[in-house]
């Protein structure tokens, strides 16, 4: 594109187009030509109000709404040519949509500005990355649930401070994450509620003197009304930064899971397998099966929580209304998007294919003397013990029990009574790991009986 059609996009203001430094700068359609549908879209339900209110002829509107249709075409098939010296998505569509149809392009822009513009592509553009945030968390809560349900009543070690504390269920470990991406979930569906105002009509900041209809175009867009206030309209970025926020605390769940898969998968845990689908080998050690994608979520993460605070310090200093920093904003949220989307798919990939190894889990649950509590809690029960006290019995059966390198189902009843006289067999009862986990009946417990009433509920939410 030559300097002078540059000049004439920018309506005669500047004498010399901007040299190389200034157009590479200046420039956002290296990256913003991923809201070209969003782009169209607003433009469509711009010229369709604009022949409705009858501030341009219904011709003229027709015609650069099926113009817009063939530039859409044009983009989807590969076959646009973008221009840098037209700096943006919309002042690429905008040149196309001239050649195509002639003057009537030149009325699409009334009664709008370039911010409010970006302001409405952008926010089109992050309620679909909400919509398909929630479509992936959604399918992830369901490989969670078809987990948990398998292995309601599959014993495992629980951990607190990743050592062993108490037996709970495979099945509860896994409606735990169902309850974090649920509350994620919760969180996208919240801020897309939030975010649903548009912005077009706002015009460059101060509204228009053109009788335009923002009910009509909100309502064309999806949108539940427009944005009350032009300033606020076209200066908001509060829907990305919250996109990036939830997204944050999304991606650290991801993150945590992520990280459990790891030690999971390890020779030394040996509670799932992995799926080849998501491991990969080693270039020199043939018995290696590495754990590469939950490690990769694990990474990818960082890019997550890195774009919250660059879009933070974009806007952290920006007096009303529009500058030209928030060009800055995009980058950041498109990275974010992609690497969040991938994280989810992959997360759900592997959880739909792992397998439990229950014979590991349950030999582990029982170690590192995981029914103390159990025992503890008997003592409160049976004998009327105060917790203070049992707790200090219970500590000295598990100190003999570690002196003689055997678990506390392994002491005989002598060797509890020398600790307490008054103990009986009946204490046996409970030292059993799956005994353990079926008396955890409190509501949310790790019982099975209580996961299995988790999991229907949830099938029921997200369904």
């Amino acid at each position: 594109m030559t300097k002078d059609t540059s000049n004439q996009m920018w309506g005669g203001r500047f004498a010399a187009g901007p040299d190389a430094i200034m157009e590479a700068i200046n420039a956002s359609i290296g990256f913003d030509q991923r809201m070209a549908a969003q782009d169209i879209a607003g433009s469509r339900a711009h010229a369709a109000m604009l022949g409705q209110t009858g501030i341009i002829t219904d011709n003229d509107a027709d015609a650069i709404r099926e113009g817009l249709l063939t530039v859409l075409s044009e983009i989807d098939s590969g076959n646009f040519a973008f221009s840098t010296a037209l700096e943006d998505i919309h002042m690429n569509v905008e040149a196309r949509l001239k050649d195509l149809v002639g003057e009537p392009a030149g009325r699409l822009h009334t009664g709008r500005s370039r911010n409010d513009q970006v302001a409405t592509d952008f926010k089109l553009w992050v309620r679909d990355q909400m919509d398909a945030a929630i479509s992936g968390i959604n399918a992830l809560i369901g490989a969670l649930l078809a987990q948990a349900e398998a292995g309601a009543d599959w014993v495992m070690p629980g951990f607190t401070h990743l050592q062993t504390a108490q037996p709970v269920t495979w099945g509860h470990h896994m409606m735990a994450y169902v309850e974090m991406f649920g509350r994620d979930m919760s969180r996208f569906e919240d801020a897309r509620k939030r975010m649903n105002e548009s912005p077009l009509g706002a015009a460059a900041l101060a509204g228009t003197s053109f009788p335009i209809d923002r009910h009509m175009t909100a309502e064309a867009l999806g949108f539940d009304r427009p944005a009350a206030n032009s300033l606020d309209a076209v200066s908001d970025r509060d829907f990305a930064l919250e996109f990036l926020a939830v997204s944050s605390i999304c991606a650290m769940h991801l993150s945590r899971f992520a990280e459990e898969l790891v030690i999971w998968s390890s020779a030394q845990f040996r509670f799932v397998t992995l799926s080849d689908r998501f491991s990969t080998g080693s270039s020199i050690m043939p018995q290696k099966k590495n754990p590469d994608a939950a490690e990769l979520i694990r990474a990818k993460i960082g890019r997550i929580f890195g774009a919250n605070t660059a879009l933070m310090m974009v806007m952290k200093g920006l007096p009303l209304a529009y500058s030209k920093d928030m060009q800055e904003d995009k980058e950041q949220v498109f990275d974010a998007a992609d690497n969040l989307m991938l994280a989810l798919a992959a997360m759900q990939g592997m959880v739909k294919d792992m397998t439990a190894n229950c014979d590991s889990l349950e030999a582990a649950a029982g170690s590192g003397f995981s029914t103390a509590t159990d025992l503890a809690d008997w003592l409160v029960r049976a004998l009327n013990m105060p917790f203070r006290d049992a707790h200090h019995v219970t500590g000295s059966l598990v100190a003999m029990a570690e002196s003689r390198n055997c678990d506390l189902p392994d002491l005989s009843l002598e060797d509890m009574k020398s600790v307490h006289e008054a103990i009986t067999a009946d204490v046996f009862e409970v030292l059993g790991v799956h005994n353990s986990v079926a008396s955890r009946t409190s509501y949310g417990g790790t019982a099975p009986e209580q996961v299995k009433a988790q999991v229907a509920l949830w099938k029921d939410r997200i369904s």
